[in-house]
């Protein structure tokens, strides 16, 4: 009798905590599989602030796996949301699409191939080394992403072009298979770089 009432009691503190977690994840926003959209951060008033808020918040789709998986510390991709290496083995190359014999065209063709878990886009390749974002805090992605020098050679304009409308970047919101995608859509992700480069495009 003691231990039934023992276990209902520990299901129901068990329960209590879990309300309360989520709770708190709703009210602070840390729902990490959304996005904020733009207008939530309007009350912000100090527009530094506002910036880094808005960053912080995109900063959920460049950290994401997703992203991540392909811009690697070094010259081997990731995989998988753990971003374990790239298995069979494959190597950047000097374009970051593979070696001969080994190239990413070789097994990522147009489309996901779900039946065998193969991602596919027509541009399948590698982020330049320059761009590499793995282990790096947000700060100093946000710093790397301004960079001409780092990013592409790309000017803030053709930065959020690039972030909100390449479709190799929009993949990562339809990865096939039972991949997680990365938060929101990219068209959200893309009006919070945006509004974070229209309040000064200040870093955290």
């Amino acid at each position: 009798m003691w231990f039934r009432s023992w276990l209902a009691l520990a299901v129901a503190s068990s329960l209590f905590s879990i309300s309360l977690v989520a709770t708190f994840a709703q009210s602070t926003g840390q729902d990490h599989a959304q996005l904020r959209p733009t207008s939530s951060f309007d009350s912000i008033r100090d527009r530094r602030a506002r910036s880094i808020a808005l960053f912080t918040e995109a900063g959920k789709v460049l950290q994401h796996p997703r992203c991540v998986n392909c811009h690697p510390a070094n010259d081997r991709p990731t995989q998988t949301d753990l971003m374990r290496s790239h298995q069979p083995l494959v190597v950047r190359g000097p374009d970051g699409h593979g070696v001969p014999g080994m190239t990413c065209a070789t097994c990522h063709h147009e489309n996901n191939f779900d039946a065998a878990r193969v991602p596919g886009h027509p541009a399948w390749h590698l982020a330049p080394a320059s761009m590499a974002w793995h282990g790096k805090s947000l700060g100093e992605i946000c710093e790397q992403i301004k960079d001409p020098k780092r990013n592409g050679n790309r000017d803030m304009t053709t930065l959020i072009h690039h972030m909100s409308e390449d479709s190799l970047v929009g993949w990562a919101w339809a990865p096939g298979s039972d991949r997680t995608p990365a938060p929101g859509t990219q068209a959200m992700f893309g009006e919070l770089i945006n509004a974070w480069a229209a309040s000064g495009a200040f870093c955290p």
